[in-house]
């Protein structure tokens, strides 16, 4: 398997993983709850879930993208792929933990409202990411 394959794989991977969470996961998790403690048992469950997809998603794409950067080849599009990987990743790193840390001790709209305009960053940035991922390895 060529490096670009790996890294068509692994955008793939995180675009569909990215979506899923934008569409499917997110609107549950944020819908309203009257109850404070049922917010916090459901943040609580929502983050043991997904913490290891996370960490195998992320790491399986930061993985690629070091290969990449290492071996090459490196096409145009694959700087593209490297650079909205790098978005999607600096948006959870510097956006999306950092507000789930803080709505683990309690919802806070504003808060919740930052998470979503992260999460719909990183949804646009993973699929980026996968088009110009395969872009590079068709052209190759």
């Amino acid at each position: 398997m060529t490096v670009l394959a790996v890294l068509v794989a692994a955008t793939w991977l995180h675009a569909g993983f990215q979506l899923t969470v934008s569409t499917l996961v997110y609107p549950a998790l944020l819908r309203p709850t009257p109850d404070a403690g049922a917010w916090s048992a459901r943040h609580a469950a929502h983050s043991r879930g997904i913490t290891p997809l996370v960490v195998v998603v992320y790491g399986a794409l930061l993985a690629a993208c070091v290969t990449v950067l290492v071996t090459g080849p490196r096409p145009p599009a694959a700087w593209v792929a490297l650079a909205a990987s790098a978005v999607a990743g600096g948006l959870t790193a510097g956006v999306a933990a950092p507000a789930h840390g803080r709505l683990g001790r309690g919802r806070d709209a504003r808060v919740e409202a930052r998470l979503t305009w992260a999460d719909r960053g990183r949804a646009v940035a993973a699929v980026v990411a996968a088009a110009a991922a395969a872009t590079a390895y068709l052209l190759a």
